[in-house]
């Protein structure tokens, strides 16, 4: 009979095998990046990490001296160090020593390493680090990338997948913001007409680009209650836009004024939305949805609250939703969601670097109450290329680990557990975004 570390050893074998699917990045275009000289300040802190310094006291202004590029070396040290003790405990900061430890030979972050580490980031930043990291390294075959950047670089199809946001045509509030899109798809807008004209200009544009998905976090600035307005009532709020512009253009400056507030702007909101969800279902694309903790400090979390969004789910049964986050802490919730609608899908993306503990808790949970084929078990979420290797270690850990446990308890086979590893890491990532067909060139 097999020992338990015999059955351990296999299934970790068996999830080091999976080439992952990483359904969610933020990571900068490899050219810029080396564009620009970085230290383990400015490369390291762009968010996550930074934001639980701010968590833990920093202020906002020492935040931004410790990044700034300009600045001596060891004042970016004198402003991290007496705040790196309070987070190097938290997800965010295991994931850093993490990325120190396999990536650069540094086996602790402190005033005796840091230097060296900073050099070995700053060495590092050229032409095929990251085919290095994700490919090599981490075992990546393909990233989503979430288009921060990929509007104004080219797409590494190697590496990436791009997905789209619409965003900001969605929370326009400002003449200025149609101005943007105008100038961004060719089209002149002064009607909800001709927005809506706009809106399927830089879909198809997108579409050019070869997007697998669209992508939404609106629930960072308002709740994710979609409501149905009518075309009346949309079509005041635009008309509110562009009057107040019209009326403040001349004495104040291109652009003009503020614009109506978020709260006013809704139902414009509301029905823009409705028209991004139509034509992702008019193009066949699935649509990633922020639910749940928001990058930062200070948010409004109920927002993204994923229950906001039964109303959308109940109308567009057609449309394949990618519930990001596991919807953190409401996790429960997305669960019910997952199991209640199939066309439902539950992301642990980000999750691993918010909590191990936690991702092992919600899979363990996902395992037992949603379909296998709907659980998504991987995002990296990061900015920065280091950051994705280190969340995709601990998501093969995390991963491994509950499925071990769900062995020994005999919950799973050992084979179930084995085939779980590859759906949950891979495979339904790979049909439910199909990247089989995604542009590779």
């Amino acid at each position: 009979m097999d020992s338990q570390s015999d059955l351990e050893k296999r299934i970790r074998e068996e999830i080091e095998k999976v080439p992952l699917i990483d359904t969610h990045e933020h990571i900068t275009p490899e050219k810029e990046r080396n564009r620009q000289p970085l230290d383990l300040f400015s490369a390291w802190f762009l968010h996550y990490a930074s934001s639980d310094l701010v968590s833990s006291g920093m202020s906002l202004s020492s935040l931004q001296r410790m990044r700034e590029l300009d600045r001596p070396l060891e004042e970016g040290w004198k402003e991290f160090a007496p705040f790196w003790p309070r987070i190097r405990t938290t997800g965010y900061g295991k994931a850093l020593l993490l990325a120190a430890r396999d990536l650069f030979g540094i086996e602790d972050i402190n005033e005796e390493t840091w230097r060296e580490l900073s050099a070995r980031i700053a060495s590092a930043n050229r032409a095929g680090w990251y085919r290095e990291v994700l490919k090599e390294r981490a075992g990546i075959e393909v990233a989503l990338l979430d288009p921060i950047y990929y509007e104004t670089y080219p797409v590494d199809y190697e590496l990436f997948a791009p997905v789209a946001r619409f965003d900001t045509i969605v929370s326009c509030r400002t003449r200025a913001h149609l101005d943007a899109l105008e100038e961004a798809t060719g089209r002149s807008i002064h009607s909800l007409s001709d927005l809506d004209k706009a809106l399927e200009a830089a879909f198809t544009i997108a579409r050019q680009r070869g997007i697998v998905a669209v992508k939404t976090a609106l629930a960072y600035f308002r709740s994710l209650d979609y409501r149905r307005p009518t075309y009346y009532q949309a079509e005041r709020v635009f008309n509110r836009i562009v009057s107040h512009v019209d009326s403040l253009r001349l004495r104040v400056h291109p652009g003009g004024g503020e614009g109506p507030s978020w709260e006013e702007c809704k139902p414009l909101q509301d029905y823009l939305m409705h028209q991004v969800i139509r034509l992702a279902l008019e193009h066949d694309l699935p649509i990633q949805v922020h639910t749940g903790l928001q990058e930062g400090v200070g948010n409004a979390l109920t927002n993204a609250h994923p229950l906001h969004l039964t109303e959308l789910l109940l109308e567009y049964r057609e449309v394949k939703f990618d519930l990001l986050h596991a919807g953190y802490p409401y996790s429960g919730e997305v669960a019910c969601l997952a199991k209640n609608f199939p066309h439902v899908w539950a992301d642990l993306c980000w999750v691993w670097i918010i909590s191990p503990t936690a991702g092992r808790r919600i899979l363990s949970e996902w395992i037992e109450t949603v379909p296998a084929n709907k659980i998504l078990g991987f995002g990296g979420d990061y900015r920065f290329v280091e950051g994705a290797y280190a969340h995709s270690r601990l998501a093969r850990e995390g991963t491994a680990k509950v499925l071990i446990e769900k062995v020994k308890e005999g919950y799973l086979t050992e084979e179930e557990a084995r085939r779980l590893g590859w759906m949950i890491l891979r495979e339904n990532a790979w049909n439910l975004f199909r990247l089989g067909g995604r542009r590779t060139v």
